[in-house]
C-alpha cells in the first residue's frame, strides 16, 4: 500500500524534530497554566493551540461542563480531550513535515516550492475552500448585513492558531476599515500557512 498513512510515520513527524517538540512543549506549558490559573488568561489556551481540529468540538452539543449522569459527563469530557490530543498530534506532525523539507532548492523555485503543498492535494484544497467560505461570510456580514454579530469568529476559528497574529495586529487599530483589511488579509495568510502545513503533512505521510 504505497499511499497508506502509517501511524508510526505520523508519530515520528510529531516528535522527531525540534520544531514539533517545541510546539508540544509550549502546549504542555499551556495545559499546566490552565490548571494553575483557571480564572486568568495566562498565555494561550490549549484549545487555541490545537486548532483548527479542536474547534470541531464546538459543533457538538456536549463537552466539558455537560450536565447529566456521571457517565455522560465523563464521556463528554473524554471526547473533548480526545479532540485536543488529535489536534496536537496533527499540528505537531504538520510542523514536523515542514521542518523536514528537503534542502538545496534553487532560489527561484523556493517560493513556488513553498506554496505548492497548499494546492496540490485534496486535503489542503478542501481546507482552503473552508477558509474562503468563512472569510466570505465574514465580509458579507460586515459589509452588507445590518447586524454582523460575531461573524469574525468563523475565519478566526478556521485559520487558528496562526490567526492569533491577525487578531493581535488588527485589535489595536480599532473598528475602522484598516482593521477590517488587516484582519481579512491576516486570516487569509494564516489559512494559506495552515494549508501549506497540511499539504506538507499529506506529502510526508504518503512517502
Amino acid at each position: 500500500m504505497p499511499h497508506a498513512i502509517h501511524p508510526r510515520r505520523l508519530f515520528t513527524l510529531a516528535t522527531g524534530n525540534w520544531l514539533s517538540r517545541g510546539y508540544l512543549a509550549v502546549l504542555a506549558l499551556s495545559v499546566v497554566a490552565m490548571f494553575m490559573f483557571p480564572e486568568g488568561r495566562f498565555g494561550l489556551d490549549p484549545m487555541t493551540l490545537t486548532a483548527p481540529l479542536s474547534f470541531l468540538g464546538m459543533a457538538f452539543p456536549f463537552g466539558p461542563g455537560t450536565e447529566g449522569s456521571l457517565a455522560a459527563e465523563v464521556l463528554a469530557t473524554g471526547f473533548w480531550v480526545g479532540l485536543l490530543l488529535l489536534g496536537a498530534l496533527g499540528n505537531a506532525a504538520a510542523l514536523g513535515a515542514l521542518a523536514s523539507r528537503s534542502a538545496g532548492v534553487p532560489p527561484r523555485q523556493r517560493v513556488r516550492g513553498l506554496l505548492a503543498p497548499a494546492v496540490d492535494n485534496w486535503l489542503s484544497r478542501g481546507y482552503l475552500a473552508v477558509v474562503a467560505a468563512a472569510i466570505g461570510f465574514f465580509l458579507y456580514a460586515v459589509c452588507l448585513s445590518p447586524d454582523p454579530g460575531f461573524a469574525g469568529i468563523w475565519p478566526l476559528m478556521a485559520t487558528a492558531p496562526l490567526s492569533i497574529v491577525a487578531i493581535t495586529v488588527s485589535g489595536p487599530l480599532g473598528d475602522g476599515s484598516l482593521s477590517l483589511v488587516v484582519f481579512t488579509v491576516g486570516t487569509a495568510l494564516a489559512g494559506l500557512g495552515n494549508a501549506v502545513l497540511l499539504g506538507r503533512l499529506a506529502r510526508a505521510l504518503r512517502r
